[in-house]
Protein backbone atom coordinates (compact mmCIF):
# COMPACT_ATOMS: atom_id res chain seq x y z
CA UNK A 1 0.00 0.00 0.00
CA UNK A 2 1.37 3.44 -0.93
CA UNK A 3 2.21 5.77 1.94
CA UNK A 4 -0.48 8.30 1.03
CA UNK A 5 -3.24 5.69 0.91
CA UNK A 6 -1.97 4.25 4.20
CA UNK A 7 -2.26 7.68 5.84
CA UNK A 8 -5.76 8.20 4.43
CA UNK A 9 -6.73 4.85 5.95
CA UNK A 10 -5.28 5.83 9.36
CA UNK A 11 -7.76 8.65 9.91
CA UNK A 12 -10.34 6.83 12.06
CA UNK A 13 -7.58 5.76 14.48
CA UNK A 14 -6.18 9.32 14.56
CA UNK A 15 -9.58 10.77 15.45
CA UNK A 16 -10.11 8.18 18.18
CA UNK A 17 -6.74 9.09 19.75
CA UNK A 18 -7.50 12.79 19.56
CA UNK A 19 -10.87 12.32 21.23
CA UNK A 20 -9.37 10.30 24.04
CA UNK A 21 -6.25 12.36 24.63
CA UNK A 22 -7.31 15.96 24.08
CA UNK A 23 -10.97 16.45 25.03
CA UNK A 24 -10.22 17.00 28.75
CA UNK A 25 -7.50 19.49 27.79
CA UNK A 26 -9.86 21.33 25.43
CA UNK A 27 -12.47 21.52 28.21
CA UNK A 28 -9.82 23.35 30.26
CA UNK A 29 -9.16 25.70 27.32
CA UNK A 30 -12.92 26.31 27.08
CA UNK A 31 -12.97 27.22 30.78
CA UNK A 32 -10.16 29.70 30.15
CA UNK A 33 -12.07 31.21 27.20
CA UNK A 34 -15.07 31.78 29.47
CA UNK A 35 -12.94 33.12 32.34
CA UNK A 36 -11.20 35.64 30.08
CA UNK A 37 -14.47 36.67 28.41
CA UNK A 38 -13.19 35.98 24.89
CA UNK A 39 -15.39 37.72 22.32
CA UNK A 40 -13.76 36.64 19.02
CA UNK A 41 -11.18 34.27 17.52
CA UNK A 42 -8.26 35.12 15.24
CA UNK A 43 -6.59 32.21 13.40
CA UNK A 44 -3.22 32.15 11.64
CA UNK A 45 -2.62 29.29 9.21
CA UNK A 46 -1.36 28.40 5.73
CA UNK A 47 -2.24 25.76 3.14
CA UNK A 48 -4.56 22.97 4.28
CA UNK A 49 -4.51 24.44 7.79
CA UNK A 50 -5.95 27.66 6.35
CA UNK A 51 -8.83 25.58 4.99
CA UNK A 52 -9.34 24.18 8.50
CA UNK A 53 -9.52 27.79 9.70
CA UNK A 54 -12.27 28.45 7.15
CA UNK A 55 -14.23 25.55 8.67
CA UNK A 56 -13.71 27.19 12.08
CA UNK A 57 -15.49 30.35 10.84
CA UNK A 58 -18.72 28.40 10.36
CA UNK A 59 -18.23 26.06 13.31
CA UNK A 60 -17.65 28.63 16.07
CA UNK A 61 -20.04 31.06 14.45
CA UNK A 62 -23.01 28.68 14.43
CA UNK A 63 -22.30 26.69 17.58
CA UNK A 64 -20.81 29.32 19.88
CA UNK A 65 -21.83 32.65 18.28
CA UNK A 66 -18.16 33.64 18.19
CA UNK A 67 -16.91 35.57 15.15
CA UNK A 68 -13.77 34.10 13.58
CA UNK A 69 -11.25 36.11 11.59
CA UNK A 70 -8.33 34.81 9.55
CA UNK A 71 -5.07 36.57 10.32
CA UNK A 72 -3.03 38.32 7.62
CA UNK A 73 0.51 37.29 8.63
CA UNK A 74 2.06 39.75 6.16
CA UNK A 75 0.87 42.56 8.45
CA UNK A 76 3.36 41.15 10.96
CA UNK A 77 6.25 39.98 8.79
CA UNK A 78 6.28 42.36 5.80
CA UNK A 79 4.70 45.53 7.14
CA UNK A 80 5.45 45.25 10.88
CA UNK A 81 1.99 46.66 11.66
CA UNK A 82 0.19 43.99 13.72
CA UNK A 83 -3.42 44.81 14.59
CA UNK A 84 -4.41 45.76 18.14
CA UNK A 85 -6.21 42.87 19.80
CA UNK A 86 -8.77 42.83 22.60
CA UNK A 87 -10.63 39.92 24.24
CA UNK A 88 -9.53 37.47 21.57
CA UNK A 89 -8.45 33.87 21.38
CA UNK A 90 -5.59 33.70 18.89
CA UNK A 91 -4.96 30.29 17.35
CA UNK A 92 -2.13 29.04 15.21
CA UNK A 93 -2.87 25.96 13.11
CA UNK A 94 0.08 24.22 11.46
CA UNK A 95 0.87 20.57 10.81
CA UNK A 96 4.60 21.16 11.26
CA UNK A 97 4.44 24.17 13.60
CA UNK A 98 7.44 25.52 11.68
CA UNK A 99 6.18 28.36 9.51
CA UNK A 100 7.70 31.61 10.85
CA UNK A 101 4.79 33.85 9.84
CA UNK A 102 2.23 31.76 11.76
CA UNK A 103 4.56 31.67 14.77
CA UNK A 104 4.96 35.46 14.62
CA UNK A 105 1.18 36.00 14.89
CA UNK A 106 1.06 33.86 18.04
CA UNK A 107 4.10 35.54 19.59
CA UNK A 108 2.63 39.01 19.06
CA UNK A 109 -0.77 37.95 20.46
CA UNK A 110 0.91 36.66 23.59
CA UNK A 111 2.81 39.93 23.99
CA UNK A 112 -0.54 41.69 23.84
CA UNK A 113 -1.89 39.47 26.62
CA UNK A 114 -4.30 37.43 24.48
CA UNK A 115 -5.12 33.78 25.10
CA UNK A 116 -3.13 31.70 22.57
CA UNK A 117 -3.58 28.12 21.38
CA UNK A 118 -1.51 26.06 18.93
CA UNK A 119 -2.91 23.10 16.98
CA UNK A 120 0.05 21.16 15.62
CA UNK A 121 1.34 17.66 15.03
CA UNK A 122 4.67 18.55 16.67
CA UNK A 123 4.39 19.40 20.36
CA UNK A 124 8.03 20.60 20.45
CA UNK A 125 7.75 22.92 17.43
CA UNK A 126 8.34 26.69 17.42
CA UNK A 127 4.60 27.24 17.24
CA UNK A 128 4.00 25.02 20.26
CA UNK A 129 6.68 26.87 22.23
CA UNK A 130 5.12 30.24 21.36
CA UNK A 131 1.56 29.41 22.48
CA UNK A 132 0.09 29.29 25.97
CA UNK A 133 -1.84 26.08 25.21
CA UNK A 134 -0.71 23.34 22.81
CA UNK A 135 -3.14 20.80 21.35
CA UNK A 136 -1.16 17.97 19.70
CA UNK A 137 -2.95 16.36 16.75
CA UNK A 138 -1.85 12.81 17.65
CA UNK A 139 -1.67 11.94 13.94
CA UNK A 140 1.69 10.21 14.05
CA UNK A 141 4.32 11.15 11.50
CA UNK A 142 2.79 12.20 8.18
CA UNK A 143 5.33 11.26 5.51
CA UNK A 144 3.28 12.09 2.42
CA UNK A 145 3.57 15.63 1.14
CA UNK A 146 -0.20 15.98 0.77
CA UNK A 147 -1.88 16.52 4.14
CA UNK A 148 -4.71 14.07 4.84
CA UNK A 149 -4.79 12.73 8.39
CA UNK A 150 -3.42 15.97 9.86
CA UNK A 151 -6.17 17.95 8.10
CA UNK A 152 -9.01 15.87 9.51
CA UNK A 153 -7.29 15.92 12.91
CA UNK A 154 -7.30 19.73 12.79
CA UNK A 155 -11.02 19.71 11.99
CA UNK A 156 -11.67 17.29 14.86
CA UNK A 157 -9.67 19.39 17.34
CA UNK A 158 -11.65 22.50 16.36
CA UNK A 159 -14.94 20.59 16.71
CA UNK A 160 -13.89 19.29 20.13
CA UNK A 161 -13.21 22.84 21.33
CA UNK A 162 -16.57 24.07 19.99
CA UNK A 163 -18.36 21.23 21.80
CA UNK A 164 -16.39 21.87 25.01
CA UNK A 165 -17.55 25.51 24.88
CA UNK A 166 -21.10 24.42 24.18
CA UNK A 167 -21.15 21.85 27.01
CA UNK A 168 -23.57 19.69 25.01
CA UNK A 169 -23.48 15.94 25.67
CA UNK A 170 -25.49 15.10 22.53
CA UNK A 171 -22.99 16.98 20.35
CA UNK A 172 -20.14 15.10 22.03
CA UNK A 173 -21.81 11.78 21.21
CA UNK A 174 -21.99 12.81 17.56
CA UNK A 175 -18.25 13.45 17.67
CA UNK A 176 -17.57 10.08 19.27
CA UNK A 177 -19.45 8.33 16.45
CA UNK A 178 -17.37 10.02 13.76
CA UNK A 179 -14.44 7.54 13.57
CA UNK A 180 -16.87 4.69 12.89
CA UNK A 181 -18.43 6.77 10.10
CA UNK A 182 -15.00 7.20 8.52
CA UNK A 183 -14.46 3.44 8.66
CA UNK A 184 -17.57 3.02 6.50
CA UNK A 185 -16.42 5.66 4.02
CA UNK A 186 -12.94 4.17 3.67
CA UNK A 187 -14.52 0.80 2.86
CA UNK A 188 -15.83 2.39 -0.38
CA UNK A 189 -12.30 3.08 -1.74
CA UNK A 190 -12.49 0.47 -4.50
CA UNK A 191 -15.93 1.75 -5.57
CA UNK A 192 -14.58 5.31 -5.82
CA UNK A 193 -11.60 4.02 -7.82
CA UNK A 194 -13.98 2.70 -10.50
CA UNK A 195 -15.15 6.25 -11.27
CA UNK A 196 -11.80 7.92 -11.94
CA UNK A 197 -10.90 6.59 -15.41
CA UNK A 198 -13.60 8.84 -16.87
CA UNK A 199 -11.56 11.86 -15.66
CA UNK A 200 -8.10 10.67 -16.67
CA UNK A 201 -7.69 13.53 -19.13
CA UNK A 202 -9.43 16.20 -17.07
CA UNK A 203 -7.34 19.38 -17.00
CA UNK A 204 -9.61 21.79 -15.13
CA UNK A 205 -12.75 21.78 -13.03
CA UNK A 206 -14.72 23.73 -10.44
CA UNK A 207 -15.25 22.51 -6.87
CA UNK A 208 -18.35 23.84 -5.12
CA UNK A 209 -19.39 23.79 -1.46
CA UNK A 210 -21.30 26.09 0.83
CA UNK A 211 -21.54 26.70 4.58
CA UNK A 212 -19.50 24.18 6.52
CA UNK A 213 -18.30 22.57 3.28
CA UNK A 214 -17.01 25.80 1.78
CA UNK A 215 -13.76 24.75 3.47
CA UNK A 216 -14.02 21.31 1.85
CA UNK A 217 -14.24 22.89 -1.60
CA UNK A 218 -10.93 24.65 -1.00
CA UNK A 219 -9.26 21.58 0.48
CA UNK A 220 -10.32 19.25 -2.34
CA UNK A 221 -9.34 21.82 -4.99
CA UNK A 222 -5.94 22.01 -3.30
CA UNK A 223 -5.59 18.21 -3.31
CA UNK A 224 -6.54 18.03 -6.99
CA UNK A 225 -3.90 20.64 -7.83
CA UNK A 226 -1.23 19.02 -5.66
CA UNK A 227 -1.69 15.40 -6.72
CA UNK A 228 -3.27 15.44 -10.19
CA UNK A 229 -2.20 18.88 -11.53
CA UNK A 230 -5.82 19.61 -12.43
CA UNK A 231 -6.56 23.33 -12.39
CA UNK A 232 -9.33 23.07 -9.80
CA UNK A 233 -11.06 26.31 -8.80
CA UNK A 234 -13.00 26.35 -5.49
CA UNK A 235 -16.14 28.42 -4.93
CA UNK A 236 -19.17 28.72 -2.75
CA UNK A 237 -22.38 28.11 -4.69
CA UNK A 238 -23.27 31.78 -4.11
CA UNK A 239 -19.98 33.12 -5.47
CA UNK A 240 -20.06 30.70 -8.39
CA UNK A 241 -23.34 32.24 -9.55
CA UNK A 242 -21.79 35.73 -9.39
CA UNK A 243 -19.72 35.22 -12.53
CA UNK A 244 -17.62 32.03 -12.65
CA UNK A 245 -20.61 29.94 -13.81
CA UNK A 246 -20.04 31.58 -17.20
CA UNK A 247 -17.11 29.20 -17.82
CA UNK A 248 -19.43 26.17 -17.73
CA UNK A 249 -19.97 24.57 -21.11
CA UNK A 250 -20.99 21.12 -22.28
CA UNK A 251 -18.95 18.52 -20.41
CA UNK A 252 -17.25 20.98 -18.03
CA UNK A 253 -16.55 19.05 -14.78
CA UNK A 254 -18.01 20.44 -11.55
CA UNK A 255 -17.47 18.62 -8.26
CA UNK A 256 -20.39 19.45 -5.97
CA UNK A 257 -20.13 18.77 -2.21
CA UNK A 258 -23.66 18.57 -0.83
CA UNK A 259 -24.40 16.43 2.22
CA UNK A 260 -27.90 16.93 3.55
CA UNK A 261 -28.29 19.98 5.79
CA UNK A 262 -29.04 23.71 5.75
CA UNK A 263 -27.02 24.30 2.57
CA UNK A 264 -28.58 21.39 0.69
CA UNK A 265 -31.51 23.21 -0.96
CA UNK A 266 -29.24 25.88 -2.44
CA UNK A 267 -26.79 23.24 -3.67
CA UNK A 268 -29.66 21.26 -5.21
CA UNK A 269 -30.77 24.36 -7.10
CA UNK A 270 -27.22 24.83 -8.43
CA UNK A 271 -27.03 21.17 -9.45
CA UNK A 272 -30.19 21.64 -11.53
CA UNK A 273 -28.70 24.75 -13.14
CA UNK A 274 -25.59 22.76 -14.03
CA UNK A 275 -27.80 20.11 -15.65
CA UNK A 276 -29.35 22.77 -17.89
CA UNK A 277 -25.84 23.93 -18.85
CA UNK A 278 -24.81 20.34 -19.79
CA UNK A 279 -22.05 20.33 -17.17
CA UNK A 280 -20.41 17.10 -16.04
CA UNK A 281 -21.49 16.86 -12.40
CA UNK A 282 -19.63 14.85 -9.78
CA UNK A 283 -21.60 14.81 -6.55
CA UNK A 284 -20.48 13.94 -3.00
CA UNK A 285 -23.67 13.40 -1.00
CA UNK A 286 -25.60 11.18 1.37
CA UNK A 287 -28.86 12.07 -0.37
CA UNK A 288 -30.26 9.73 -3.04
CA UNK A 289 -32.03 12.54 -4.90
CA UNK A 290 -28.81 14.53 -5.31
CA UNK A 291 -26.87 11.47 -6.45
CA UNK A 292 -29.44 10.77 -9.18
CA UNK A 293 -28.58 14.14 -10.78
CA UNK A 294 -24.88 13.27 -11.04
CA UNK A 295 -22.95 11.83 -13.96
CA UNK A 296 -20.61 10.53 -11.25
CA UNK A 297 -22.24 9.89 -7.86
CA UNK A 298 -19.75 9.68 -4.98
CA UNK A 299 -21.96 8.33 -2.26
CA UNK A 300 -21.47 9.02 1.42
CA UNK A 301 -22.53 5.67 2.92
CA UNK A 302 -23.32 7.24 6.28
CA UNK A 303 -24.95 10.55 7.24
CA UNK A 304 -23.55 12.73 10.02
CA UNK A 305 -24.59 16.10 11.44
CA UNK A 306 -23.91 18.87 8.92
CA UNK A 307 -21.39 20.58 11.23
CA UNK A 308 -19.28 17.39 11.14
CA UNK A 309 -19.76 16.60 7.45
CA UNK A 310 -16.52 18.32 6.31
CA UNK A 311 -14.65 15.49 8.04
CA UNK A 312 -16.53 12.85 6.04
CA UNK A 313 -16.87 14.60 2.67
CA UNK A 314 -13.16 15.42 2.51
CA UNK A 315 -12.25 11.75 2.93
CA UNK A 316 -14.34 10.83 -0.12
CA UNK A 317 -12.48 13.57 -1.99
CA UNK A 318 -9.09 12.35 -0.76
CA UNK A 319 -9.81 8.86 -2.09
CA UNK A 320 -11.06 10.21 -5.42
CA UNK A 321 -7.98 12.39 -5.84
CA UNK A 322 -5.57 9.59 -4.89
CA UNK A 323 -7.10 7.15 -7.39
CA UNK A 324 -7.24 9.84 -10.09
CA UNK A 325 -3.51 10.50 -9.66
CA UNK A 326 -2.83 6.82 -10.26
CA UNK A 327 -5.13 6.79 -13.31
CA UNK A 328 -3.13 9.71 -14.71
CA UNK A 329 0.10 7.71 -14.17
CA UNK A 330 1.32 10.27 -11.63
CA UNK A 331 3.17 9.52 -8.41
CA UNK A 332 1.07 10.90 -5.51
CA UNK A 333 4.08 10.53 -3.20
CA UNK A 334 6.19 13.00 -5.20
CA UNK A 335 4.11 15.92 -6.48
CA UNK A 336 6.28 18.28 -8.48
CA UNK A 337 7.59 21.45 -6.89
CA UNK A 338 6.42 20.58 -3.37
CA UNK A 339 8.01 19.56 -0.08
CA UNK A 340 6.48 18.50 3.20
CA UNK A 341 7.34 21.57 5.28
CA UNK A 342 6.97 24.98 3.65
CA UNK A 343 8.25 27.96 5.63
CA UNK A 344 6.82 31.35 4.68
CA UNK A 345 7.84 34.70 6.10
Amino acid sequence: MQQLLSEIMEQPAVLRRLLQEEYPHLCAVADEIRRRDVRAILIAARGSSDNAATYAKYLFGTMNRLPVMLAAPSLYTLYQRPPRLDKMLVMGISQSGASPDVVTVIEDARRQGMLTVALTNFADSRLAQAAEHVVPLHAGEELSIAATKTYTAELMALALLAVALLEDEAALQHLRALPDALDQILATSSEIARHVERYRYMEECAVIGRGYNYATAFELALKLKELTYVRAAPYSSADFRHGPIAVVEKGYPVLVIMPYGQAFADMMSLLQDLEHLDAESLVISDDAQALRWAQTPLKLPVAVEEWLSPITTVVVGQLFTYHLALAKNLDPERPRGLRKVTETF
